[in-house]
């Protein structure tokens, strides 16, 4: 079962579900003299499809696909709506993500109202927006259209006080026209508030001998005399000769060297692991090592076979990079959809996002686009000019078409039959309508929907910052893209992961996060851990999501995080053991129907092969071990035997988790009361949650919240995760009121907490200690440079000589640790 992953957190934010038609987006973009496109939506083509042959494909397997892929596309082909619906997502005259001079220069005169205003903010916004649709051949006013966007811009990063920004627009400005004396001008702006003197002389040398107007040359002049009495360097800057406008391929290389590079990085680590794919007994394929793998290893690095950047991100993340776009974007040349941080992002993505600028690629969902863009890729690569019958064996990975719900196969063939026509506009040679090519495309999509990455970024402060609480509390994982990458697809999951997925720009990198001993496989986590959700909560999201059943060590042996996750206290008060739910008892129930005597239970506590005192009972669905061995590997884990000690003194497994009783003494808990008198307490925690949200705390909030946490604690476990979270918001809460030492405290009990959940080396302890680093710095305490130390050799384990990349605010905590030892 190798390949089933999202790699996004479940609670950070789900699969995102594009719609067929992305109508919002549509709107923004249409051009002034035309309507918004009305595409037919999916529920409308889906609605005239005979109710007799919905149920031949909801029902199908993977043998029936050529039968209902004919079926449906015969219908099809006599449709009109179909037919429509392909001409309003294919044709070009009435495509909304063209250019179009005429919506440039509307923005443009915005743009330029604006910053006759000094609205610098909306001025930059307007002349973006401009870019984005101007075409690149045009003039305005016997100028360049983009290179006279690109200085306006330029001037008001500028003003904005970004600098650089402002130089690479002008740079972008001089690559479209070379001759344009005002941009050689502006560009000397920008490196002389930069710093770079002998730069910003050159640039104005340049520009004064371009300009022809004697009010232009006057303003040089001025600027430039101005420049050298600042510098000093009147004699070495007249000594300079001005051959720079011949010099077209050293503004290239300049313009290079000023470019931001966020898709490279100045790290670099060599992969030693030999990695062997091998056949297991259970998950299919996965991967192991042939040798020992120390912690911290990176162990796999790979770049897609195929991305694309999700919907929500068009206007936040770089189309090719994925990540954050800087304030100077560079638009597409061929179409207004895509924006890119750099030239070279736009440059990389031209060879390599097709069809990117096709109306029906922005509108489509992700998985069909990237399921285009595959295919794409696929027959561009066929020497020979023909491609493959087998279209879905482009990817060596596993399907799962039959474990499809009959929505999504339904809508599985809806989709191949529309991308098949869509393609067909530059494929049809290649891409023949017939339903081979259709359940082919079918199969493709099975694929992708199991082994695409979710491709994610830290959203996380700037290092730069001053240190704030409200700020380091705040860090999450942000799906921007959608991903395959055939390598990384072959490792299988575990919700006890022993290597660790993360991506710096599109390139996946996977790094072991324990020692691995040479021939164990290689296992990372789908989304959902041990820790983060309980057993039932984390086989539920895997068998819809993934459509497998968790067998791992997290979800087929006893632990204590499991039980006490979500867990309710006993009613005796000297009493530490924990009372489950119906549902967490029913699943870790059937945990003990793995135990098969005195070998199953080794690697739970460390019980030895040849420990034969462990008695054992065959019955027909469950085995039954004696108590004597158990209770004596208890007594050896003092949370576990203190929290489950009653089950492992029963010699009936079948009534050992009975919802509602302690699993240490036995005693009998209203499960529903406490829930009622948790739901009362929540009210006021979630008012302090707004509160800390909007940012004005009232004390009597902060109160009623300590109230509540009592409550909590009265009624859930002391391990519940609901009492660590809660810790945590009071903790922030009391920070942005200035008092350091209760949220210190309030911090320090939420860790306490999450240790024993995820354990001392878990990365979301790392996350949790930067908060308390963070704190401790501000109170000027000596233990932050504990605190820091710790967090670091967390970090390092996850990320490697990455982790200062990805966290920046680590390099800002480091410098801090350093000064207070």
């Amino acid at each position: 079962m190798s390949g089933r992953r999202s790699h996004l957190p479940p609670w950070r934010g789900k699969w995102v579900g594009d719609g067929f038609v992305d109508l919002c987006f549509l709107t923004i973009f249409h051009k002034p003299h035309q309507k918004p496109n009305s595409v037919p939506s999916m529920e409308k083509l889906k609605s005239v499809i005979p109710e007799t042959l919905k149920q031949k494909i909801t029902k199908s397997a993977t043998d029936d696909l050529h039968s209902t892929s004919s079926s449906l596309l015969h219908f099809f082909q006599t449709l009109p709506l179909f037919h429509q619906m392909v001409r309003d997502l294919t044709d070009p005259e009435i495509a909304l993500c063209g250019k179009n001079k005429e919506a440039a220069l509307e923005a443009k005169g915005k743009g330029n109202e604006c910053f006759s205003k000094g609205d610098y903010s909306s001025a930059l916004h307007f002349y973006s927006q401009a870019l984005r649709i101007a075409p690149l051949d045009v003039e305005d006013k016997g100028k360049n259209l983009v290179a006279m966007l690109y200085l306006n811009r330029a001037s008001s990063l500028h003003k904005l006080g970004f600098f650089l920004e402002s130089l690479r627009d002008c740079s972008r400005a001089l690559i479209v026209s070379p001759a344009y004396a005002k941009a050689w001008f502006w560009r000397a702006k920008a490196n002389s508030s930069l710093g770079n003197h002998e730069d910003a002389i050159s640039d104005l040398n340049v520009s004064l001998k371009i300009e022809t107007s004697l009010s232009g040359k006057r303003q040089i002049e001025s600027e430039l005399n101005k420049l050298l009495d600042q510098s000093r360097l009147r004699s070495n800057a007249m000594e300079k000769p001005n051959n720079e406008i011949s010099e077209l391929a050293g503004l290239l290389f300049y313009c290079q060297r000023l470019q931001s590079w966020p898709c490279s990085s100045s790290v670099y680590e060599r992969l030693q692991m030999d990695l062997q794919c091998v056949s297991t007994t259970t998950k299919g394929r996965g991967m192991v090592s042939s040798t020992d793998i120390p912690l911290a290893s990176l162990i796999h690095k790979e770049d897609p076979y195929a991305a694309i950047l999700l919907k929500h991100c068009r206007e936040t993340h770089c189309a090719f990079c994925f990540n954050e776009l800087p304030a100077d974007t560079v638009p597409c040349v061929s179409c207004s959809i895509p924006v890119y941080c750099s030239l070279k992002c736009q440059v990389q993505a031209g060879g390599q996002d097709f069809p990117k600028c096709m109306h029906w690629a922005a509108v489509l969902p992700s998985d069909v686009v990237l399921a285009g863009r595959i295919l794409v890729k696929h027959i561009e690569q066929q020497s020979s000019g023909g491609v493959d019958p087998k279209i879905h064996g482009i990817l060596d990975l596993c399907q799962n078409y039959g474990q499809l719900s009959p929505e999504t196969k339904l809508e599985f063939h809806v989709y191949s039959i529309i991308l098949l026509h869509c393609l067909q506009q530059f494929y049809a040679s290649n891409l023949p309508s017939n339903s081979a090519m259709t359940s082919e495309i079918i199969m493709l999509l099975s694929k992708i929907r199991v082994n695409s990455m979710a491709v994610v970024r830290m959203k996380y402060s700037d290092g730069k910052q001053p240190l704030d609480y409200d700020v380091t509390s705040s860090v999450e994982q942000v799906q921007v893209a959608q991903a395959v990458y055939c390598g990384g697809s072959l490792f299988n999951h575990s919700c006890l992961p022993n290597v660790h997925a993360y991506f710096l720009s599109r390139t996946l990198f996977i790094r072991a996060t324990e020692n691995v001993a040479a021939g164990s496989e290689l296992e990372l986590s789908y989304g959902p851990q041990v820790g983060e959700w309980d057993c039932s909560e984390r086989r539920r999201f895997l068998e819809d999501r993934y459509s497998f059943i968790c067998q791992c060590s997290g979800c087929a042996q006893l632990n204590l995080s499991d039980l006490v996750h979500t867990g309710y206290r006993c009613i005796k008060p000297n009493c530490f053991g924990v009372v489950l739910n119906s549902c967490v008892a029913k699943y870790e129930q059937e945990k003990l129907k793995h135990f098969k005597g005195p070998n199953s239970l080794q690697g739970y506590y460390g019980i030895s092969k040849d420990d034969d005192s462990c008695e054992k009972f065959v019955h027909p669905h469950l085995i039954f071990v004696s108590c004597g061995i158990l209770k004596e590997y208890m007594v050896s884990d003092d949370n576990i035997g203190r929290v489950a000690r009653h089950i492992f003194e029963q010699t009936d497994y079948r009534h050992c988790f009975e919802p509602g009783c302690c699993l240490s003494c036995g005693s009998s808990c209203d499960i529903r009361a406490s829930q009622k008198t948790i739901a009362g307490a929540e009210i006021y925690i979630q008012r302090l949650q707004d509160a800390v949200a909007s940012g004005e705390i009232a004390t009597n909030l902060i109160t009623d919240a300590l109230k509540s946490i009592d409550i909590l604690r009265i009624v859930l476990h002391p391990f519940n995760k609901r009492i660590a979270e809660v810790e945590d918001n009071i903790a922030q809460a009391f920070c942005l009121i200035g008092e350091l030492q209760a949220a210190l405290d309030h911090c320090q009990a939420s860790i306490e907490i999450l240790e024993t959940l995820y354990g001392e080396n878990h990365i979301v302890i790392g996350n949790e200690l930067i908060k308390l680093a963070s704190i401790r710095h501000s109170m000027g305490h000596k233990s932050a440079a504990n605190d820091t130390s710790r967090m670091v050799s967390i970090f390092s384990r996850y990320y490697g000589s990455h982790a200062d990349i990805i966290f920046p605010h680590l390099r800002y905590l480091k410098r801090e640790a350093s000064s207070l030892v």
